[in-house]
């Protein structure tokens, strides 16, 4: 026990399964009494118990068993005595002799329960680990995910770059707006563009925007940036000849259309 509460999970099922006696199983109890966390864990444990008795199957024995068992151990008593053995007295059926009522029900209880107790401990274990294992599988699952995505991303950046259909266009500051630069690299085929630059932070409740304006019809937003030093890249529709980019400054989370003053500006030679 750790201020109070149980050090291992597993008490709770060695409570609930009767394993635990003395002074540890009035400890956790008096704990769970006023612990609801430990009093949750508790009827889980009981719970899960609880599930485990009634799926099992009765395995009592039939009366033909008992009756052929109870034969075998008199016939055998007879043939092992004397023929001239005197007299001795029986020992009273309730004092557990082999042909005892309910002596053969004890001596199969003494031998089922213990195991019983064993499957239910074993089962409860598996159980953890299948969790525990469920857990760890699903986080190397999140990681590979991750990863694979990464990579696609490092590999979309190296075609970018490399691609001899990219173009690079640079982004001059504008006549009194806020300092900063920055270049576009495009690809028309691809539908793919990454934008770098360095700006002066927005002012509050303003955000950076950037536009790709193509030859025809209306500009298309490329994302929305707070300043200083900005890198990502992005898909844009594939085959849409630009004519310019731009960054002009919005209301914080941007607008559908351009409706600031333009902060940096560079045309498509």
């Amino acid at each position: 026990m750790a201020n109070g509460h149980p050090t291992r999970d597993e008490d709770f099922d060695l409570l609930a399964l009767g394993a635990l006696e003395g002074d540890e199983k009035q400890a956790i109890e008096a704990h769970a009494a006023s612990c609801a966390d430990c009093a949750r864990k508790l009827a889980e444990a009981r719970g899960r118990v609880a599930m485990l008795s009634l799926a099992a199957p009765e395995a009592a024995p039939s009366a033909a068993v008992q009756q052929r068992l109870m034969a075998q151990i008199r016939s055998g008593s007879s043939a092992a005595e004397p023929a001239q053995q005197p007299h001795i007295a029986r020992v009273p059926a309730s004092a557990g002799a082999p042909g005892a009522p309910g002596t053969f029900a004890r001596w199969w209880n003494a031998i089922l329960i213990p195991a019983a107790a064993a499957l239910a401990a074993l089962t409860i274990f598996l159980w953890r680990e299948n969790r525990a294992l469920d857990r760890q599988l699903a986080a190397l699952h999140a990681s590979m995910a991750q990863q694979q995505h990464e990579l696609h991303e490092a590999n979309e950046v190296a075609e970018l770059m490399t691609s001899q259909s990219t173009i690079t266009v640079p982004l001059a500051q504008q006549s009194g707006m806020p300092k900063g630069s920055a270049h576009v690299m495009y690809n028309e085929k691809m539908g793919m563009m990454m934008y770098d630059g360095e700006i002066t932070p927005a002012p509050a409740a303003k955000t950076y925007q950037l536009w790709l304006v193509p030859v025809t019809g209306n500009p298309i937003s490329c994302g929305v940036f707070k300043g200083e030093p900005d890198h990502w890249m992005m898909k844009v529709p594939e085959g849409m000849p630009a004519k310019w980019f731009a960054v002009t400054l919005e209301p914080a989370g941007g607008m559908p259309h351009p409706t600031g003053p333009m902060v940096l500006m560079g045309s498509v030679s």
